[in-house]
């Protein structure tokens, strides 16, 4: 009996929210027990999900493959239209080196006094300018004078005999060479010591 009392007190204590929260937890734990997968079908579940993962990071590699190839394509075909330019303007420009030679050849025998001496500067400015540009194309001057004679970017005249260079030393330099960036446009004539 006096279980019977105290049950009903506990119950009397028991408000109706947790009753209801009572009930749903009976409910949820049916509920789940009902739609639990057997083991097989859990199993095959898994290996679905693996499998799916399996495929996501195979299509990420490839994905991640075939842009940085696109990357380098990119990189490859800048560089070579990048060097198609420099050559087209190399071109041009190796039709011009002689006229370049001789305005330094005035500009080397330019004239103290007289009418020629009025254009001197005039010629040298336009002397620079033309270098100027060259350079911003990438095409560049070689530096040969004390160099040693190297036949791959030096064409040898003559050569002489003398005690004021070494053997293989580059005396003087007929005509100046050219390069764009590091391929020569047009070998340097020199003369070389003995």
């Amino acid at each position: 009996m006096t279980d019977d009392l105290n049950n009903q007190q506990l119950e009397s204590e028991i408000t109706d929210d947790e009753q209801e929260i009572i009930l749903e937890g009976e409910i949820l734990e049916d509920s789940v027990e009902d739609f639990m997968a057997p083991d097989e079908e859990l199993a095959s579940l898994r290996q679905e999900l693996a499998d799916a993962e399996s495929k996501a990071q195979e299509y990420l590699d490839g994905w991640q493959r075939a842009r940085a190839e696109f990357a380098n394509y990119k990189k490859r075909v800048d560089r070579d239209q990048a060097s198609v330019r420099q050559m087209a303007a190399a071109n041009i420009y190796k039709n011009y080196l002689e006229v370049i030679d001789d305005l330094e050849r005035a500009l080397n025998n330019r004239p103290e006094d007289g009418e020629g001496a009025a254009w001197a500067p005039g010629i040298e400015l336009i002397y620079r300018k033309l270098l100027s540009n060259m350079e911003a194309d990438g095409i560049t001057v070689m530096v040969t004078q004390d160099q040693f004679f190297d036949p791959n970017v030096h064409e040898a005249i003559s050569s002489e005999d003398t005690d004021e260079f070494e053997s293989g030393q580059i005396v003087e330099v007929l005509k100046k060479g050219y390069l764009v960036g590091d391929k020569v446009l047009r070998p340097a004539l020199v003369r070389v010591a003995q």
